[in-house]
């Protein structure tokens, strides 16, 4: 007789808890993202800069991705690939979901949050607005702030646990 390998019920229930956590976090970061980038869109509408000394305010707009890579190229393949991408991210998180951690799916839901709220604002036609300049750096948003720390987490939750399997809500004896 082969055994039943499918997950106990309580285990499937904090997975799909933790899924619907990273899915819920993502999503309330794409909504802040994009609030933020319509402020500063309208703030900024005319090419002024408002200093703030380490970090200032300017408005641009990156065709490309990451450091205007790309940005010679059709918008369409800019938004295929970037849609492939996103859609095997999230893939992967949402099916690892249960094994992240919590420091896992706060990251998770970072990186997904700030590729998700880059991709729809690209989705508007004009490239993904930027406005966080430095001087010594490409200009960024917060979005792409999201993406770097998220990614960050997932790393160091990873390294914290070993092998990331830590389940991020303990089931009752």
């Amino acid at each position: 007789m082969s055994e039943d390998k499918r997950p106990a019920p309580r285990a499937l229930g904090a997975r799909n808890k933790a899924r619907l956590w990273m899915l819920v976090g993502s999503l309330a970061l794409v909504g802040s993202d994009l609030a933020v980038k319509a402020i500063v869109e309208l703030q900024l509408s005319r090419g002024q800069t408002i200093e703030g000394g380490l970090v200032d305010l300017r408005l641009h707009f990156n065709q490309g991705v990451a450091f205007s890579f790309g940005a010679d190229l059709p918008p369409v393949v800019i938004l295929l690939g970037t849609a492939i991408l996103i859609l095997g991210l999230s893939w992967f998180l949402l099916s690892t979901a249960g094994t992240l951690g919590r420091l896992g799916l706060v990251g998770g839901a970072m990186v997904l949050g700030g590729a998700l709220g880059n991709f729809l604002d690209r989705l508007a036609g004009d490239g993904v607005v930027d406005y966080l300049h430095v001087g010594w750096f490409a200009t960024f948003n917060l979005a792409d702030v999201f993406i770097t720390v998220g990614a960050a987490l997932l790393i160091l939750a990873t390294l914290l646990t070993g092998s990331g399997s830590k389940p991020p809500i303990s089931s009752p004896p």
